[in-house]
């Protein structure tokens, strides 16, 4: 894995083998676009439909697999990054901005995944089930879904798929992937190492392309039946016409999608703790994470002192080259969100609003910061900002923002601030800062995020802890941990009449009926 343009015009991986396009897609290093990191081809619909057609080839046979040895070629897997975890970690960092140390924790996340689902290929549990008849047993099977196409996003290239496709291995299903066109090289290098783990021939392909192209051709295959099961990682709106395309032939997506998230200080909130918190949910990975802060909801006898604060903590933070350890954000993940995150200042900065960090986005061009070493000419680098004196019915309050970019709410009470908590209409992620056990106690109790922490940022996720939201977030599905199983599995239940007779249930029962007549 070298600092070399990766220039191969692959277009896919199918049945095991890598397949040329002519229309090219290029990932570039968002630190300097000048340094091209990835040149692949665009799939077609008919090589979707033909990567679909291969996972369909290899259903059979995967899924008789036992599970334990599918679980080792997962474990194979794990053992591979491991052995390349410098080495992947550096591609991820130059393709998508990340600073090291995070790229290094996110291979580490694939890594735990792995480790963690190798044993559940041991534990795919059904039950034995009493019947009400002599001479006859009841089972429970956890089966395979079948052909299962999953669509990731750019900020987690690595650990994310595996959030799907380990889970999904695991339990017997064939996969077809399509990688963000944003993270290139990190998807080669992530196939490579599958391939070299020893799963068969078609039971894991790979489709490379931009989203209203090769993405928008699943959706049109869903309906064509060349999938089973969906999942999908990205925004609101993509994800509900997937939604609306699994509805209409009786599938269920996995749907990871945006997030306004709340991060709540209290008035007894240890500030200190609640200042890092709130700096790393707002601005790691330059606030690019699905479960970044969005909206910063403050006591009011206490956000004056915490705003002060707060400005002169971020004024502090260093930006700017993402291999230099000493600085906290790297550049943004391509052009298109630097263009994004500049639209949002544009259009959802309203007049009442101040923004205590300076008007404007892209560092270096008629933007400054004190604390920064990157290629501001060639790189795609933003300061972070906050936008105070927000109210709920500004559009901002409600619109996710995706980049280094906080709204800044004050609230007098708890109902108030629940109500600013969760009124937006998403529900992933959310915070609390607060000693106050009866607090913490109702936060948890009426936030509607799929997930909470208390006392610790917005971000962050455990391998074995599922990951998922509700509302705008998602349609309730959750990934990692032994809660994903369901996503890729379907109940089986099997009755085995051994009784050389036909019983009929709830007819040929022989419940004893009691003496009704008896009084005392």
């Amino acid at each position: 894995m070298s600092s070399k343009t990766i220039d191969n015009r692959y277009s896919a991986f199918v049945n095991g083998e890598w397949i040329k396009g002519s229309k090219e897609i290029i990932s570039l290093n968002p630190a300097d676009r000048r340094d091209q990191v990835a040149i692949f081809t665009e799939a077609d619909k008919d090589q979707v439909r033909a990567a679909a057609d291969s996972a369909r080839s290899a259903y059979k046979k995967w899924a008789n697999t036992p599970a334990p040895v599918r679980a080792g070629m997962i474990q194979n897997f794990g053992r591979l990054v491991e052995q390349n975890k410098l080495a992947l970690s550096k591609v991820l960092t130059r393709e998508i901005g990340k600073p090291f140390r995070e790229s290094m924790g996110e291979v580490q996340e694939v890594i735990d995944t792995c480790n963690f689902f190798i044993s559940e290929g041991r534990r795919l549990y059904g039950q034995t089930v009493p019947s009400e008849m002599p001479n006859k047993e009841l089972f429970t099977y956890r089966r395979p879904i079948g052909v299962f196409g999953c669509i990731t996003a750019c900020n987690f290239p690595a650990a994310v798929p595996s959030w799907y496709f380990v889970p999904a291995l695991v339990a017997g299903n064939t996969c077809v992937w399509k990688p963000s066109e944003d993270a290139l090289a990190t998807a080669y290098y992530y196939t490579e190492l599958m391939q070299k783990a020893g799963f068969p021939q078609g039971v894991f392909n790979v489709v490379f392309g931009n989203g209203p192209t090769t993405g928008a051709a699943f959706i049109d295959l869903i309906d064509e039946g060349k999938f089973d099961k969906i999942g999908f990682t990205g925004s609101t709106a993509i994800g509900k016409r997937i939604g609306e395309a699994c509805g209409r032939n009786l599938q269920t997506p996995c749907l990871e999608l945006g997030g306004k998230n709340p991060l709540i200080v209290a008035e007894d909130a240890n500030i200190d703790l609640a200042l890092d918190g709130v700096i790393f949910s707002s601005f790691g990975t330059a606030g690019q994470r699905c479960t970044s802060l969005g909206n910063l909801i403050i006591h009011h006898k206490i956000y004056d002192n915490f705003i002060t604060k707060l400005v002169a903590k971020t004024k502090a933070i260093k930006i700017g080259v993402p291999t230099n350890e000493k600085n906290f954000y790297g550049p943004l993940i391509s052009e298109r969100f630097l263009r994004s995150h500049e639209t949002h200042l544009a259009k959802l900065v309203e007049k009442h609003h101040e923004l205590p960090l300076g008007k404007g986005g892209h560092i270096g061009h008629g933007v400054n910061w004190e604390h920064f070493d990157g290629d501001a000419e060639n790189g795609f680098y933003t300061r972070p900002n906050f936008v105070l004196n927000v109210s709920m019915k500004d559009s901002i309050y409600s619109t996710e923002t995706f980049g280094p970019l906080v709204n800044v709410l004050k609230y007098q009470d708890d109902d108030e601030a629940m109500a600013m908590a969760n009124n937006h209409g998403y529900g992933l992620s959310s915070a609390i800062y607060t000693s106050d056990p009866q607090r913490i106690y109702k936060f948890k109790n009426e936030i509607t995020a799929g997930m909470s922490s208390i006392n610790n940022s917005t971000t962050g996720a455990e391998a074995h802890l599922p990951f998922g939201g509700n509302g705008k977030s998602g349609n309730g599905g959750r990934q990692s941990g032994i809660w994903v199983v369901d996503q890729f599995t379907k109940w089986h239940s099997v009755n085995w009449d051994m009784s050389g007779k036909l019983q009929l249930a709830q007819m040929d029962t022989e419940y004893v009926e009691p003496d009704m007549n008896y009084r005392f």
